[in-house]
Protein backbone atom coordinates (compact mmCIF):
# COMPACT_ATOMS: atom_id res chain seq x y z
CA UNK A 1 0.00 0.00 0.00
CA UNK A 2 1.10 3.78 -0.39
CA UNK A 3 1.59 5.63 2.30
CA UNK A 4 -0.28 8.92 2.86
CA UNK A 5 -0.30 12.03 5.46
CA UNK A 6 -3.47 13.74 6.97
CA UNK A 7 -3.45 17.14 7.53
CA UNK A 8 -5.73 18.43 10.05
CA UNK A 9 -7.15 16.17 13.21
CA UNK A 10 -10.54 17.91 13.21
CA UNK A 11 -13.91 16.03 12.68
CA UNK A 12 -13.58 16.08 8.99
CA UNK A 13 -10.24 14.06 9.54
CA UNK A 14 -12.25 11.10 11.04
CA UNK A 15 -14.66 10.85 8.46
CA UNK A 16 -11.56 10.99 5.97
CA UNK A 17 -9.79 8.14 8.05
CA UNK A 18 -12.81 5.97 7.75
CA UNK A 19 -12.83 6.67 4.10
CA UNK A 20 -9.29 5.62 3.69
CA UNK A 21 -9.40 2.71 5.55
CA UNK A 22 -12.58 1.04 3.83
CA UNK A 23 -10.90 2.03 0.67
CA UNK A 24 -7.88 -0.32 1.43
CA UNK A 25 -5.21 1.78 -0.57
CA UNK A 26 -3.38 3.53 1.48
CA UNK A 27 -1.45 3.23 4.98
CA UNK A 28 -2.13 6.19 6.81
CA UNK A 29 1.11 7.10 8.56
CA UNK A 30 -0.08 9.92 10.93
CA UNK A 31 -1.78 13.49 11.23
CA UNK A 32 -0.56 16.83 11.29
CA UNK A 33 -2.07 19.49 13.40
CA UNK A 34 -1.28 22.00 16.17
CA UNK A 35 2.02 21.94 18.02
CA UNK A 36 -0.02 21.26 21.53
CA UNK A 37 -1.83 18.34 19.89
CA UNK A 38 1.60 16.39 19.25
CA UNK A 39 1.20 13.14 19.90
CA UNK A 40 -2.63 12.70 20.73
CA UNK A 41 -4.53 9.92 18.86
CA UNK A 42 -7.23 10.13 16.50
CA UNK A 43 -9.05 6.86 15.87
CA UNK A 44 -5.39 4.98 16.50
CA UNK A 45 -3.27 7.55 14.29
CA UNK A 46 -1.04 9.74 16.35
CA UNK A 47 -0.28 13.15 15.58
CA UNK A 48 3.03 13.02 14.16
CA UNK A 49 3.64 16.98 13.65
CA UNK A 50 2.53 20.58 11.91
CA UNK A 51 2.85 22.50 9.41
CA UNK A 52 6.34 22.88 9.73
CA UNK A 53 7.07 19.28 9.63
CA UNK A 54 6.05 19.12 5.72
CA UNK A 55 9.30 19.50 3.97
CA UNK A 56 10.96 16.67 6.46
CA UNK A 57 7.59 14.10 6.25
CA UNK A 58 7.82 14.61 2.33
CA UNK A 59 11.09 12.89 1.90
CA UNK A 60 9.21 10.04 3.77
CA UNK A 61 6.55 10.14 2.00
CA UNK A 62 4.83 11.54 -0.98
CA UNK A 63 0.92 11.42 -0.38
CA UNK A 64 -1.05 13.73 1.29
CA UNK A 65 -4.25 14.39 2.02
CA UNK A 66 -6.15 17.71 3.36
CA UNK A 67 -8.65 16.69 6.35
CA UNK A 68 -9.28 20.06 7.60
CA UNK A 69 -13.02 20.68 6.62
CA UNK A 70 -14.74 23.67 5.89
CA UNK A 71 -17.87 25.66 6.93
CA UNK A 72 -16.87 29.15 7.74
CA UNK A 73 -14.23 29.41 5.04
CA UNK A 74 -11.96 27.39 3.07
CA UNK A 75 -9.01 29.60 3.18
CA UNK A 76 -6.89 27.08 5.58
CA UNK A 77 -7.74 24.27 2.79
CA UNK A 78 -7.00 26.41 -0.37
CA UNK A 79 -3.28 27.70 1.66
CA UNK A 80 -2.50 23.78 2.51
CA UNK A 81 -3.22 23.14 -0.87
CA UNK A 82 -0.94 25.29 -2.41
CA UNK A 83 1.70 25.02 0.08
CA UNK A 84 1.39 21.32 -0.17
CA UNK A 85 1.32 21.18 -4.17
CA UNK A 86 4.64 23.89 -3.70
CA UNK A 87 6.47 20.95 -1.86
CA UNK A 88 6.01 18.47 -4.49
CA UNK A 89 3.05 16.40 -2.41
CA UNK A 90 0.55 13.75 -4.31
CA UNK A 91 -2.53 15.02 -3.76
CA UNK A 92 -5.05 12.33 -4.69
CA UNK A 93 -8.24 12.14 -4.89
CA UNK A 94 -9.96 9.95 -2.24
CA UNK A 95 -13.28 7.82 -3.53
CA UNK A 96 -14.85 5.62 -1.02
CA UNK A 97 -15.73 2.70 -2.02
CA UNK A 98 -19.54 2.93 -1.11
CA UNK A 99 -20.10 6.15 -3.19
CA UNK A 100 -20.80 6.04 -6.80
CA UNK A 101 -18.47 7.88 -8.96
CA UNK A 102 -19.27 7.19 -12.84
CA UNK A 103 -16.70 5.97 -14.98
CA UNK A 104 -17.93 9.21 -17.60
CA UNK A 105 -17.10 11.84 -14.77
CA UNK A 106 -14.01 13.49 -13.35
CA UNK A 107 -12.89 14.39 -10.47
CA UNK A 108 -9.53 15.96 -9.73
CA UNK A 109 -6.71 15.85 -7.32
CA UNK A 110 -7.10 16.72 -3.58
CA UNK A 111 -10.42 15.90 -3.59
CA UNK A 112 -12.69 13.71 -1.33
CA UNK A 113 -16.04 11.61 -2.16
CA UNK A 114 -17.45 10.53 1.00
CA UNK A 115 -19.38 7.60 1.63
CA UNK A 116 -22.84 6.86 -0.28
CA UNK A 117 -22.07 10.26 -2.67
CA UNK A 118 -23.30 10.00 -6.09
CA UNK A 119 -20.99 11.72 -9.30
CA UNK A 120 -23.01 11.05 -12.16
CA UNK A 121 -22.44 10.85 -15.58
CA UNK A 122 -20.03 14.09 -17.39
CA UNK A 123 -19.84 15.42 -14.39
CA UNK A 124 -16.66 17.60 -13.33
CA UNK A 125 -15.50 17.66 -9.78
CA UNK A 126 -12.33 20.26 -9.46
CA UNK A 127 -9.37 20.22 -7.32
CA UNK A 128 -9.39 20.18 -3.31
CA UNK A 129 -13.37 19.73 -2.85
CA UNK A 130 -15.33 17.43 -0.37
CA UNK A 131 -18.12 15.83 -1.83
CA UNK A 132 -19.33 14.95 1.26
CA UNK A 133 -21.94 11.82 2.66
CA UNK A 134 -24.78 11.27 0.65
CA UNK A 135 -24.60 14.54 -1.68
CA UNK A 136 -25.76 14.32 -5.45
CA UNK A 137 -23.54 15.76 -8.50
CA UNK A 138 -26.10 15.10 -11.38
CA UNK A 139 -25.29 14.37 -14.79
CA UNK A 140 -23.44 17.05 -16.48
CA UNK A 141 -22.94 19.67 -13.33
CA UNK A 142 -19.69 21.42 -13.05
CA UNK A 143 -18.17 21.88 -9.11
CA UNK A 144 -15.09 23.93 -9.69
CA UNK A 145 -11.88 24.47 -7.14
CA UNK A 146 -12.14 24.49 -3.49
CA UNK A 147 -16.16 23.68 -2.75
CA UNK A 148 -17.52 21.87 0.01
CA UNK A 149 -20.69 20.24 -1.46
CA UNK A 150 -22.25 19.09 2.02
CA UNK A 151 -24.22 16.09 3.31
CA UNK A 152 -27.28 15.36 1.22
CA UNK A 153 -27.11 18.11 -0.94
CA UNK A 154 -28.09 17.86 -4.43
CA UNK A 155 -26.22 19.61 -7.58
CA UNK A 156 -28.74 18.83 -10.29
CA UNK A 157 -27.86 17.96 -13.52
CA UNK A 158 -25.62 20.94 -15.64
CA UNK A 159 -25.42 23.26 -12.58
CA UNK A 160 -21.86 24.93 -12.26
CA UNK A 161 -21.08 25.84 -8.24
CA UNK A 162 -18.33 28.15 -8.91
CA UNK A 163 -14.98 28.18 -7.37
CA UNK A 164 -14.94 28.48 -3.33
CA UNK A 165 -18.05 27.54 -2.53
CA UNK A 166 -19.92 26.51 0.58
CA UNK A 167 -22.67 24.45 -0.63
CA UNK A 168 -25.17 23.67 2.67
CA UNK A 169 -26.72 20.36 3.42
CA UNK A 170 -29.67 19.33 2.08
CA UNK A 171 -29.49 22.21 -0.43
CA UNK A 172 -30.70 21.69 -3.79
CA UNK A 173 -29.73 23.74 -6.62
CA UNK A 174 -32.29 24.45 -10.10
CA UNK A 175 -30.74 22.68 -13.23
CA UNK A 176 -28.57 24.45 -15.32
CA UNK A 177 -27.84 27.40 -12.96
CA UNK A 178 -24.59 29.03 -11.37
CA UNK A 179 -24.62 29.04 -7.73
CA UNK A 180 -21.71 30.58 -6.06
CA UNK A 181 -20.61 31.93 -2.44
CA UNK A 182 -22.50 30.89 0.75
CA UNK A 183 -25.75 28.45 -0.04
CA UNK A 184 -27.87 28.14 3.18
CA UNK A 185 -28.53 24.60 4.40
CA UNK A 186 -31.92 23.43 3.09
CA UNK A 187 -32.27 26.23 0.51
CA UNK A 188 -33.74 26.02 -2.94
CA UNK A 189 -30.84 27.72 -5.67
CA UNK A 190 -33.08 28.68 -8.34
Amino acid sequence: MERIILIGGGGHCKSVIDVIELQNRYEIVGILDKKELLYKDILGYKIIGCDDDLEALFTTCKNAVITVGQVKSNEARVKLFYKLKSIGFNLPSIISPLAYVSKHSFVDEGTIVMHHALVNSNAKVGKNCIINTKALIEHDAVVEDNCHISTSAVVNGGAVVKKDTFYGSNATSKEYIEVSGFIKAGSVAK
